[in-house]
């Protein structure tokens, strides 16, 4: 779709008030397009107010300016990855993608009722935005048609780049916050931040060199450890240190806080694999979902025997790599999640962890009703239901296979007994 097929049209653009924003929302009412800016409310803690992006976006051209309200959904969407414990690469707690995921979902009746057909973002052709912002509609609305500026030749002829953008920025007057300088860019909702572009783009630059926003780096958290007991009932995290906290928001801002002044979660590094085939590198912070996700894999390593450990683990690396790519929606993940969902039902107890300068230590466990754990049977001592003896008939069964695998010649390195 092109910027000629959409002259006179009402489009909705999901407008985060930045660099991105202003300039695409002012390049398409200067070709004829009547823009609706839509932006969620995610608990963004860079963020000094969604009102002013209200009045920056209208200052770029937008007619209306609707701020959508889904800190409580950001934070039921955290609570959902803590569950499924779905980290991309093993380090990135999928942050941004559960926005977007957030956003899409929250802002889609908002178009419908207002009749209009066209929605619009400012994603780039080389990242991974692109694909949940096309893909999550389709799925959601496929009646909607997606505009792309970033895939259109016509805004690709006038804006290289960032520096583009804000020479045409400067020269219309409008309100944007970016400079030539600013070393990366940040994308924030309540579960983390993002940061990557910029000088952080060169390996050379250690994650360090961000300056942290909901916490601190390791070296300035305090120089003793703080301990913090979880409360889960059946799978969500419903106290923290005693506090019983009902509202999902207040307690992600609750981890969020104690996990951010230990470093928990801070400067998180990862060279990772986008889904469009490159490379890329980001620095990470999710303090919150850091703390209520470890103390959370502690509480499931007391429950989930080795096969369905085994089970939980694919469902878990792979719901993790359909939100990072944009299939969050589909049957795979709707099967993913009921795994999930299944083990979270049994999920309850009382996980203590012990926090020091970004690094979490188990602390102590107890009340969990569903637990596999019996400090008798697992007793190295002579106590408990586990007689040792009973092992020379396991072993015997077991040992039967080992010879026959030996004998068969699949066994490398097989010695011999010397005669």
């Amino acid at each position: 779709m092109d910027i000629k097929d959409l002259r006179g049209e009402t489009v909705a653009f999901f407008a985060s008030g930045g660099l991105d924003s202003c300039t695409v929302t002012h390049w398409m009412t200067a070709h004829g397009v009547r823009v609706v800016c839509f932006t969620a409310d995610l608990g963004q803690p860079d963020e000094e107010g969604l009102d002013v992006v209200a009045e920056r976006m209208r200052a770029c051209g937008a007619v209306e300016t609707v701020i959508v309200p889904l800190r409580r959904e950001m934070a039921e969407a955290g609570i959902a990855a803590i569950q499924g414990l779905t980290t991309y690469e093993g380090r990135y707690w999928n942050t941004t993608p559960l926005g977007r995921y957030v956003t899409i979902r929250g802002v889609l009746p908002h178009i419908l009722e207002r009749g209009i057909r066209v929605m619009s973002h400012g994603a780039t052709g080389r990242g991974n935005d692109q694909a949940r912002f096309q893909l999550v509609p389709n799925m959601l609305a496929p009646s909607v048609r997606i505009y792309a500026p970033w895939r259109d030749q016509a805004f690709l002829d006038a804006f290289g780049g960032r520096e583009e953008m804000i020479d045409y920025c400067e020269k219309h007057g409008l309100p944007i916050r970016a400079t030539r300088t600013s070393p990366y860019s940040t994308d924030a909702n309540l579960l983390g931040l993002t940061h990557e572009a910029g000088v952080l783009e060169s390996l050379g630059t250690g994650a360090n060199f961000v300056t942290p926003i909901m916490g601190v780096r390791p070296a300035e958290a305090p120089d003793r450890p703080e301990q913090v007991t979880i409360v889960f009932e059946k799978g969500r995290p419903v106290s923290i240190n005693g506090e019983a906290i009902s509202e999902p928001d207040k307690l992600l801002e609750r981890a969020n806080e104690i996990g951010g002044r230990n470093a928990v979660g801070i400067n998180l590094h990862l060279v990772e694999n986008r889904f469009v085939g490159v490379k890329s590198r980001g620095v990470y912070e999710a303090p919150g979902m850091e703390l209520l996700g470890s103390a959370y894999e502690f509480l499931l390593q007391t429950i989930l025997d080795r096969r369905a450990r085994k089970i939980f683990e694919f469902a878990s690396s792979f719901l993790a790599e359909q939100l990072y790519q944009a299939y969050g929606e589909d049957l795979g993940s709707q099967l993913a999640r009921a795994v999930i969902s299944q083990v979270a039902e049994l999920a309850s107890g009382t996980i203590t962890v012990e926090l020091y300068k970004g690094n979490i230590a188990f602390a102590g466990a107890s009340d969990i009703p569903h637990s596999l754990y019996s400090e008798e049977d697992a007793s190295m001592s002579r106590i408990g239901a586990f007689d040792h003896k009973d092992s020379e008939g396991f072993l015997q069964v077991l040992g039967v296979a080992a010879r026959t695998a030996a004998r068969s010649g699949q066994v490398q390195g097989r010695l011999e007994a010397i005669d």
